[in-house]
């Protein structure tokens, strides 16, 4: 039995939900935008209007076998990261750090200057949006996947090295320092 794929995912009032049984697809939408989702087809999701939640499920005779568990319990936290990217939305900050490097904002082109010889530019995915505030930038947008993509997309372009820390990192990363050449 699966833990997480037996819990419901409840759905606020303020985002309507699709499910299409024939292509396996549940379709979300809310204030912060529009998913969809294309589930295994041997997880079945129904969801029931009058509780306004979603319910996943396996038959009976699979629910000893490994990986049918895992397809259920990522189904159901699939949908419910889809519900909750509907109504508040995924945010991660992204700080570069290094002298005379920068990063700027051109439509839904990030334009960054970090040491190489040329600017490196990096193009939005859909329905993703980023600010540039100073050193920090803040990569937003509903489908939690996109937007953690896109941000270690941007950090793959000069990651932290460990000797003097610079380079691009989370706001909440810790870069393990090293200890430089000692004369003597």
């Amino acid at each position: 039995m699966s833990r997480i794929g037996t819990k419901p995912v409840p759905v606020p009032g303020n985002v309507k939900v699709a499910v299409d049984a024939g292509s396996n697809t549940i379709k979300v939408e809310g204030p912060k935008g529009k998913l969809e989702f294309m589930h295994h087809a041997d997880v079945s999701v129904n969801y029931a209007e009058s509780d306004n939640q979603v319910v996943c499920s396996i038959p009976e005779d699979r629910r000893d076998s490994g990986r049918d568990k895992a397809l259920w319990g990522t189904t159901r936290a699939r949908i419910a990261c889809m519900v909750q990217g509907v109504v508040d939305g995924y945010e991660k900050k992204l700080q570069v750090i290094g002298v005379g490097w920068n990063a700027q904002a051109q439509g839904k082109t990030l334009r960054l200057n970090v040491g190489y010889c040329h600017p490196v530019d990096l193009q939005a995915p859909a329905g993703v949006e980023f600010k540039v505030d100073g050193e920090f930038v803040s990569i937003t947008g509903p489908d939690k996947e996109q937007v953690g993509q896109f941000a270690a997309v941007v950090r793959s372009k000069r990651p932290p090295e460990p000797y003097k820390g610079k380079g691009i990192r989370y706001v909440d990363e810790y870069v393990i320092r090293k200890v430089g050449k000692s004369m003597g």
